[in-house]
């Protein structure tokens, strides 16, 4: 009801009138939410009851984002006979239908989340292989390479990476807990870990670096370092772990992002936004959108200029990036992004006390790499966007365009909605009855036996 209320507000604003196909598109959200709902109540009955609402809302509320900058680009852009006028809210449209159809069949498919545990390395390979593949295709047109292209079709596997490293950071953790929470010497009042055992974290951080060096895409290599800091601080309970992450997290970005030009560009762009306008600015800088994102926040005010009533079109494909959560702060203001961010907020929060319920130690690592996932993700576009951190060019969960970020995130929705399942049937079904001990029965004998001897 809120996303559709939004659909028409905004028509009304931009148009004066009510939008085209109303009914269908009024109906489509509902009947795709009602039937991933009965395919939870079918094969995951004790699933936590707020994650399918929450990730429907996102989606459906980007679409009705997505189609408002539609309508200003093909207004503001036919002159210019840019790409930008073509629309993308029913590219979106499609591969929601394919996203939602995906993660029902994942939900009927997958009996139990430990199915994943017996394929981590297989799946690890698979994405290591994926996370490589973008490196020996050409970069997109700002610089970073994010994309598998081929005809007719492009592929961000990235995202998929997202939920398969996960998976197998959850496996490889709960066989080396052990040995990861021991403890070597004492500095600054820390308990670091014994050499022997840095060396997965170096192994991983040396991927990560890669990543950026090769592919420029330093939002990717945030997220699969963060989350297997996550993990680890949370299978060994060892604060000098995080501590040491981000060290080495901050360290690397820091040499990466002086040597490489595209994200040395993006670092001058972050921290000096404005300079793009002075005569003789920095030749690294090469974009205005940081500024004109400060622009449109600004412009939002409280409570926003109201939903079709604002500029954000004036950044340029907005509705194709990480930007589109200027749209939100333009035209409904700090209080719609408070909004969104607690949603967001909700979801993890759920997805951590899943991980809390969960008896196996497996389940537990799983929801709670699935959950940082989703907040790192959060927390990289909305630092970028607001000028927190640099730009890292990752799509904005659910609301963003995208087919591979909507469809990875549906996938990881369902794999949360099934680890719930579990926790929830251990946490509501009831045990089964032990069977009672039947009483010892006394052997009989016959007088003057050895058994009657021996009684």
């Amino acid at each position: 009801m809120v996303c559709l209320a939004g659909y028409v507000t905004a028509n009304e604003a931009l148009n004066h009138a009510l939008p085209e196909g109303l009914l269908v598109y009024g109906t489509g959200l509902p009947a795709l939410a009602v039937a991933l709902h009965m395919a939870i109540r079918r094969f995951a009955p004790y699933a936590d009851p707020l994650i399918l609402p929450l990730a429907v809302f996102l989606t459906g509320f980007g679409l009705v984002l997505l189609n408002r900058l539609d309508q200003s680009y093909a207004l503001f852009h036919a002159a210019k006979g840019d790409y930008q006028k073509l629309p993308s809210a029913p590219n979106q449209v499609m591969w929601v239908v394919i996203a939602s159809a995906a993660a029902a069949g994942l939900i009927i498919v997958v009996k139990h989340h430990r199915i994943f545990q017996r394929y981590v390395y297989l799946i690890m390979a698979g994405a290591l292989i994926l996370l490589a593949a973008p490196a020996f295709f050409p970069g997109d047109d700002f610089g970073a390479k994010r994309w598998i292209k081929l005809p007719g079709i492009s592929l961000e596997p990235d995202e998929f990476v997202k939920v398969a490293i996960t998976v197998f950071f959850a496996g490889y953790l709960m066989a080396s807990r052990d040995a990861l929470a021991l403890t070597g010497r004492k500095f600054w009042g820390m308990n670091l870990p014994r050499g022997r055992n840095v060396g997965p974290v170096l192994a991983i951080w040396v991927v990560s670096l890669l990543v950026l060096i090769f592919e420029r895409d330093l939002g990717t290599s945030l997220i699969f370092f963060g989350v297997f800091v996550v993990m680890l601080y949370v299978a060994t309970e060892r604060t000098s772990w995080v501590v040491l992450g981000l060290l080495m997290a901050v360290g690397g970005a820091a040499v990466v992002g002086d040597i490489e030009p595209h994200v040395h560009g993006r670092v001058e762009a972050w921290l000096h936004p404005l300079d793009i306008y002075l005569p003789h600015h920095n030749p690294a800088l090469i974009s205005d959108q940081p500024a004109q994102a400060l622009f449109s926040f600004g412009t939002g005010h409280l409570m926003g200029t109201g939903l079709g009533q604002g500029r954000p079109y004036l950044i340029g494909f907005a509705g194709r990036s990480d930007f589109i959560f200027t749209t939100i702060g333009e035209e409904l203001g700090l209080a719609g992004v408070t909004a969104f961010l607690l949603v967001y907020t909700l979801f993890v929060q759920r997805g951590l006390r899943t991980a809390i319920a969960l008896t196996d130690p497996f389940g537990k690592l799983l929801a709670t790499g699935l959950s940082a996932a989703v907040a790192l993700q959060v927390f990289v576009v909305v630092g970028g966007v607001t000028g927190l951190i640099p730009l890292t060019g990752k799509a904005l969960p659910f609301l963003a365009a995208g087919g591979s970020s909507l469809l990875a995130n549906w996938l990881l929705t369902a794999v949360l909605i099934k680890l719930s399942d579990a926790a929830g049937r251990a946490e509501l079904e009831p045990e089964p009855e032990a069977a009672p001990i039947p009483p010892v029965q006394p052997t009989s004998a016959m007088p003057g036996s050895p058994a009657s001897a021996a009684l």
